[in-house]
């Protein structure tokens, strides 16, 4: 390996430092990533039982002391749990979309690099084979099979070594761009579904008062009705 890095010229430092940025950005947002990650439904069915209930300010502070994305948008719908059903849609559509350039934060410097190591390799490789050419030209145009075998293998090294980068990385990228993608199903699953929940939590209300009617309970007045 050092022997390749030495014969490839000072491309290959480019190379490799281009491959240690990839393994720090994907291991940032691997660790990101599985910080964020919880279970849709279990989170969801303890705040039910809090909305439920009525106990807002429990369930605020729950999704407050959850990280991640997902725990963010439903925390922006509680926070005005109040509002009608159109307005919580747009409350949940807002606070996701401030959450979608996080999850793909450095995601296109791995793409980037994904798509240019590739050609840094191939500019190696053109500089050491006009370089080889240049020293046969500058020795009466005579070069001897082995010479021209050394200088070629040289040349290619970085073409090698480019290609080795780019594969990897293409791949960690198409790994945490699935990843993300998830994260923004869990997001716009757990915003409908707060939303719904929200709302069903107060018709529970009016059909409970409407059941009591109808068995023949008598309703609850108004104050106005009961001055008169």
């Amino acid at each position: 390996m050092y022997d390749l890095i030495t014969k490839g010229g000072s491309l290959i430092y480019l190379l490799l430092g281009c491959s240690l940025l990839s393994m720090a950005i994907f291991t940032e947002r691997f660790l990101h990533f599985h910080r964020c990650s919880i279970h849709v439904g279990e989170f969801l069915q303890g705040l039910s039982n809090l909305v439920q209930k009525k106990k807002f300010g429990e369930a605020l502070h729950e999704a407050a002391g959850t990280p991640g994305p997902v725990a963010r948008v439903i925390h922006a719908a509680l926070r005005r749990h109040y509002a009608s059903r159109s307005e919580l849609k747009d409350i949940v559509q807002e606070a996701g979309q401030l959450e979608v350039p996080k999850l793909e934060r450095y995601l296109s410097v791995l793409l980037t690099i994904a798509y240019v190591a590739p050609l840094i390799g191939l500019l190696g490789t053109v500089i050491g084979l006009i370089q080889t050419f240049v020293h046969v030209t500058g020795g009466n145009g005579f070069a001897s099979p082995a010479l021209l075998s050394k200088g070629i293998y040289e040349a290619l090294i970085t073409s090698a070594v480019g290609l080795a980068v780019a594969v990897p990385t293409y791949i960690l990228y198409s790994y945490l761009a699935a990843h993300a993608k998830t994260l923004m199903h869990d997001m716009e699953r757990a915003g409908i579904e707060v939303v719904n929940l929200l709302v069903d939590s107060r018709d529970d209300r009016d059909i409970i008062s409407i059941a009591e009617a109808s068995e023949g309970k008598p309703a609850k007045k108004s104050s106005r009705e009961s001055l008169s």
